[in-house]
């Protein structure tokens, strides 16, 4: 071997060398996921979708990837999605003032029109497509082809007890379990606008998260997460490194009568109170614009969120 081909050998291996210890890496990743692929195989996983990662599309086909994987490889993701933003801009545009009750949107007529329009049927549909656009199967589920959340009025009281009016704003009752579990056994992902159908017959707007509850409680769901803009609950609100991994239901109601869980998160972790109470196994809090939170956050052991179980 001459001195040319010695040089050339010797500059070679190591760049030989750093592309096998990558390819090594990435068989290492896979096999710790190996073991959550089997664990979590034919169970349910409600992903609640809304927020800052619908508003950007980047973000939103990441984790509509995230989801495609899953399906590959033998989960049951069903998505329930809002599009408040979406809805304020068209409402915008229409000229009609929003007004909110309590923190939930007053819904007339004429707002519930933009919001079936934005919701059940643009965004619906936008998030099915691209799904199938990354080689995955879904199913949009809204009043033009197949509804599956049944509901009633919404009736909250104010301060002096007396009624409040919300409008045309709901809460679900009833969930149609069984066209969601046939469509999750054909390879299908359900994918579900927070809107439902009074038992008058007339459409009603439903907040994301009760929804995204009810639909977990119904199918009993092994995992319910819940996309939001920060990564989970932390100990001091302004500082992203105090995210604390994992929550018993006890110790999330001490930090919320410590203060430590307040304002926006309040809302969150009770929704995935009431989802663990209804018997859903785990909940998860995410910052959905981290690429690949969702698998990162299942597939992996220390996640990259905050998972809140039963005591």
């Amino acid at each position: 071997m001459n001195e040319t081909m010695v040089e050339t050998l010797q500059s070679v291996l190591p760049l030989r060398s750093g592309v096998l210890e990558e390819a090594i890496q990435k068989a290492d990743v896979l096999i710790e996921a190996l073991q959550y692929i089997r664990q979590f195989r034919d169970q349910v996983t409600v992903i609640k979708l809304g927020g800052s990662v619908m508003e950007t599309p980047e973000a939103l086909e990441n984790l509509l990837l995230d989801v495609v994987f899953m399906e590959t490889v033998g989960m049951q993701p069903v998505i329930v999605h809002g599009g408040g933003a979406a809805i304020s801009r068209a409402m915008d545009d229409a000229g009609i003032e929003p007004k909110f009750v309590q923190g939930r949107r007053y819904t007339d007529e004429a707002t519930l029109e933009i919001v079936e329009k934005v919701l059940a049927e643009t965004i619906n549909n936008d998030i099915t497509d691209t799904i199938e656009e990354l080689g995955g199967r879904a199913a949009a589920l809204n009043f033009r082809t197949t509804n599956v959340l049944f509901g009633e009025k919404l009736t909250l009281t104010d301060q002096v007890g007396e009624t409040v009016d919300l409008g045309r704003v709901g809460q679900v009752t009833k969930v149609d379990k069984r066209t969601l579990r046939n469509l999750c056994h054909a390879g299908l992902v359900p994918v579900i606008p927070s809107m439902a159908m009074g038992e008058d017959g007339k459409k009603l707007n439903v907040n994301a998260d009760t929804a995204a509850t009810a639909v977990a409680q119904a199918m009993g769901a092994e995992k319910l997460v819940f996309l939001s803009d920060v990564n989970g609950v932390r100990r001091v609100k302004e500082d992203a490194e105090s995210l604390i991994h994992s929550l018993s239901s006890k110790e999330v109601r001490e930090l919320i009568d410590e203060g430590v869980i307040a304002a926006g998160m309040i809302p969150k972790v009770q929704a995935c109170l009431d989802s663990l109470d209804g018997g859903v196994g785990k909940t998860h809090i995410i910052d959905g614009r981290l690429k690949h939170s969702l698998l990162l956050e299942i597939y992996t052991q220390s996640g990259v969120g905050t998972e809140i179980v039963s005591d």
